[in-house]
């Protein structure tokens, strides 16, 4: 009978152990994160996303010592690697190649 509580007790480490991990790894996509109006509007800044990936079902974000930092101004429900945030990258990369290689 013994066992029980030490695999409960393992069962609920192992499980707070996990929630931090994931948590650290969502908190280490954005560089900072500031609500101006409770819940509605921030200003964040995070990663841009790698070109490589833009195009692809999961896209990744760049280093954050890359020094290609989104400065975004919208809604505190935003996803840096969202769908939207996703396709204004495109559309800026897309500017960028037109104005280099277009002239």
């Amino acid at each position: 009978m013994k066992t029980k509580p030490a695999l409960l007790s393992v069962l609920v480490l192992a499980g707070a152990i996990n929630s931090h991990i994931v948590s650290a790894a969502g908190t280490a996509e954005v560089i900072s994160s500031d609500a101006f109006t409770q819940g509605s509007y921030c200003h964040m800044k995070f990663p841009a996303i790698q070109e490589r990936t833009l195009g692809t079902a999961q896209p990744r974000l760049k280093e954050v010592g890359s020094g290609d930092i989104i400065d975004f101004y919208g809604p505190c429900s935003h996803d840096p690697l969202g769908k939207e945030e996703v396709q204004a990258q495109l559309r800026d990369l897309q500017r960028r190649r037109a104005r280099n290689y277009m002239d």
